[in-house]
């Protein structure tokens, strides 16, 4: 059974055709897993662009992400996702930028980049030249800084809430009720290999206790002899047990005393014929 997705057809000799096609603009071709990436200088975006939407039959923008890299000196780069329809291919477009040069805008060619740029603007703070609709389109018309950027607090700058006694929602600064705790991504089985920030302040740990000498176990012999004598103590209470049946019996007795009495009847039936040989005598 098929995968749902589109299979995407891998065309041969495209990457020669677009190094062509793009000539100098083109600064390295990615290739891995049956895609394609061009990385391309940041100022011929437009060009090159409008290059692969006219002559390489590149119709449609699909996507525009951005990626922070934080220890390179042009720190984001723009993505830019394109699909051939006719052809049936996908290819990526690369840019890099830092944080204060802006790239130009592609709001010319696909009026749809006008949103996808606002979107990089409010994640990473990347500027779009010619865009003339650039704000924030995701957070809060108040906030501040860029959440996608690495740099950027977890727990942000600000926070917001409704104040019942204003009758607004106000801003305040973020107050956590602990400190921020930084993880380490250390194997929760072995443990650092290194001391920790603030454990070399600590004084060193005392030498555990010698292990207790071996008369300590002398004294477990009296508690066997309390506990034999505490066994004969108990036989009294099991003599209790008899004294309570014999407290139960005479209820019991009754029984024998109505046989008794039922017995001695036949008894004085017996001495009447007695009498009556008597007077016959």
């Amino acid at each position: 059974m098929g995968h749902s997705a589109p299979k995407i057809a891998v065309i041969d000799g495209i990457v020669d055709e677009l190094k062509a096609l793009l000539g100098a603009d083109l600064l390295q071709v990615i290739e891995h897993a049956d895609e394609i990436g061009l990385v391309v200088a940041r100022d011929a975006i437009v060009r090159v662009m409008t290059k692969l939407r006219d002559e390489a039959q590149y119709q449609q923008l699909m996507e525009i992400a951005g990626v922070d890299y934080l220890d390179r000196a042009e720190r984001f780069e723009v993505v830019y996702m394109l699909l051939s329809v006719t052809r049936n291919h996908r290819v990526r477009v690369k840019v890099s930028t830092d944080e204060a040069t802006p790239v130009p805008s592609v709001t010319s060619l696909w009026p749809v980049a006008g949103w996808l740029e606002r979107e990089v603007f409010d994640m990473y703070g990347v500027i779009f030249a010619g865009n003339n609709d650039l704000r924030r389109i995701l957070t809060d018309y108040g906030f501040k800084g860029h959440p996608q950027r690495k740099d950027f607090p977890l727990t942000g700058f600000v926070e917001l809430r409704y104040s019942e006694e204003d009758k607004r929602v106000v801003y305040e600064p973020v107050k956590l009720a602990q400190d921020f705790r930084n993880f380490d991504f250390m194997s929760p089985w072995e443990g650092a290999q290194y001391v920790l920030p603030g454990d070399e302040k600590a004084p060193a740990a005392p030498p555990p206790p010698p292990p207790p000498p071996a008369p300590a176990a002398a004294p477990a012999a009296p508690a066997k002899v309390e506990e034999a004598k505490a066994a004969p103590a108990k036989k009294p209470a099991a003599k209790k047990a008899p004294a309570a049946k014999k407290a139960a019996a005479p209820k019991v007795a009754k029984a024998p005393k109505a046989e008794a009495a039922a017995a001695e009847k036949p008894k004085r039936i017996r001495k009447a014929p007695a009498k009556k040989t008597e007077d016959k005598a």
